[in-house]
C-alpha cells in the first residue's frame, strides 16, 4: 500500500506511544488529586505544556489542551467573539476567509444564528490566496472597532495553499482585532512561532503530527480574553473544564517536538518529491488541473481536478491498485456537494467534483510517487473511457 492521505491522518509515532504509555498504565493519576499519583500526573502535564510552548515560542499558560483541532477552532472563534462583545457590544462582526475549515466556518455560522453576529467572508483568488488588501478592506468598517475576531487558516486542508499569515495578522493588529489561524495542516511543515507569525490564537491537532486522534492544542495570547465553552471543575486554568487527558497531552507535546526537530530536512525532501509528482501528472494527464497555489503550498500536498472524469471513480480505481488518496477533505467524506473550497476559488461545480488530493508524510519515497503517478494516468484513462462510453 502507498498511503497518500496524510492530510487526513497520520500513524502514531512509536516514540509518542512510548512517551504516553506510562500515563495509560501505572502512572494513571488524576492531575487534580493531591497525592503522589496525582502530583506525578500534574507534573507530566506541566512538562508537556512547557514542551509545546517551547515549539510555539509562547508562555506555557497561553496554551489550552483540547480534544482536537475542531474543538480548538470552536474555542478560539466562539470564546474570543463572545468575550469581546461582552466588553463592547459594538464588536458584533466576524471576519473569515472563504476557504476555512468547517470547524471555523460553522462556528461563525453558529455565532450568527444564535448570537446575532454578522459574518463577513473574505474572497480568495483562483489559487486560494487571500489578498491582504481585500482583507484590510473587509476589516475597515468602523476602523475595525466592530470586529470581534478575524480568522484565516495558515494552510488549506484541501488544496494546500499557504497564506501569508504574518502579513494578515499585522493588518488585524493595526486595527486592534484579534487574529486566529487554523494551523492544523501547517503543523509539522511550517514554522509555528506565534510571536514571529504575530497571531493572537492558533489551533493544532495531534493526529496530523503522529499523535493519537482526540487531542489538540489552542494557543491564545495573554491578554486576549475568551469565554470557556465547557464548564465544570475549572481545569486548564478555567479555560476548559474536565479532567485533563495527561497521556494524550504528553503524546501531542512529544509529537510536536519531534516534528519540529525533523521539519527542515523533511520539508526539503517533500518539496522536491511534490514538485516532481505535480510535473509528472500535468505532463502525462492532459486534462489535469492543479488546484491551489503552485509554489505557496504545503510541501506535502498535490491536488488536482480531472475534468471529464468522476473523482470518486478515479479514487476507487487507485485504491484497487493500493494507492490511498482522497477526493477532498476527510471532514466532508460522504457529501455529494462539490467542495466549498474549490467553488470559492472559482472552479465550476462539475469540475470541483473531479478533485483528488495526494498528501504524504516525510517517509514517502520518489519510487512510491512515481508508481502513484503511473497508476493515476491509467485510472484517469479508464474512467474517462467509461464516461465516454
Amino acid at each position: 500500500m502507498i498511503f497518500l492521505d496524510a492530510a487526513a491522518t497520520t500513524p502514531v509515532r512509536r516514540a509518542v506511544i512510548e512517551a504516553m504509555f506510562p500515563f495509560l498504565t501505572n502512572q494513571f493519576g488524576n492531575p487534580s488529586s493531591h497525592h503522589e499519583l496525582g502530583e506525578a500526573a500534574a507534573n507530566a502535564l506541566a512538562a508537556a505544556r512547557d514542551q509545546a510552548a517551547d515549539v510555539l515560542g509562547c508562555h506555557p499558560e497561553e496554551l489550552v489542551f483540547t480534544s482536537g483541532g475542531t474543538e480548538a477552532d470552536n474555542l478560539a472563534l466562539k470564546g474570543i467573539a463572545l468575550a469581546r462583545r461582552a466588553t463592547d457590544p459594538r464588536r458584533s462582526r466576524l471576519v473569515i476567509s472563504a476557504i476555512e475549515h468547517p470547524a471555523v466556518a460553522d462556528s461563525a455560522d453558529y455565532l450568527h444564528r444564535v448570537h446575532g453576529f454578522t459574518v463577513e467572508v473574505v474572497p480568495v483568488g483562483p489559487d486560494g490566496m487571500v489578498d491582504p488588501a481585500k482583507f484590510s478592506r473587509v476589516l475597515a468598517g468602523a476602523a475595525g472597532a466592530d470586529v470581534a475576531v478575524a480568522s484565516v487558516m495558515y494552510a488549506n486542508n484541501e488544496v494546500g495553499t499557504v497564506q501569508d499569515v504574518a502579513a494578515l495578522a499585522a493588518i488585524a493588529r493595526e486595527r486592534g482585532v484579534p487574529f486566529h489561524t487554523d494551523a492544523v495542516q501547517a503543523a509539522g511543515w511550517l514554522p509555528l512561532d506565534v510571536r514571529a507569525l504575530g497571531v493572537d490564537a492558533l489551533s493544532i491537532s495531534g493526529h496530523k503530527l503522529g499523535a493519537p486522534k482526540g487531542v489538540g492544542l489552542l494557543y491564545v495570547r495573554g491578554g486576549v480574553g475568551f469565554e470557556p465553552l465547557i464548564h465544570g471543575g475549572g481545569q486548564e486554568r478555567g479555560s476548559r473544564s474536565g479532567t485533563e487527558n495527561v497521556a494524550f497531552a504528553v503524546a501531542l507535546a512529544t509529537a510536536l517536538r519531534l516534528s519540529e526537530a525533523d521539519r527542515a530536512a523533511g520539508v526539503e525532501h517533500a518539496i522536491r518529491l511534490r514538485d516532481a509528482f505535480i510535473d509528472q501528472v500535468l505532463a502525462r494527464v492532459p486534462s489535469a488541473r492543479l488546484t491551489g497555489h503552485r509554489t505557496s503550498r504545503l510541501p506535502s500536498v498535490a491536488s488536482f481536478c480531472f475534468p471529464g472524469t468522476s473523482g470518486e471513480s478515479v479514487l476507487l480505481e487507485l485504491e484497487r491498485q493500493s494507492i490511498i488518496c482522497s477526493s477532498g477533505s476527510a471532514c466532508a467524506a460522504g457529501s455529494d456537494e462539490p467542495s466549498a473550497v474549490l467553488t470559492a476559488m472559482g472552479i465550476e461545480r462539475e469540475v470541483a467534483q473531479t478533485a483528488l488530493r495526494f498528501s504524504f508524510g516525510s517517509d514517502v519515497t520518489g519510487d512510491q510517487l512515481d508508481a502513484a503517478a503511473d497508476e493515476l494516468v491509467l485510472a484517469v484513462e479508464r474512467v474517462g473511457r467509461l464516461g465516454r462510453g
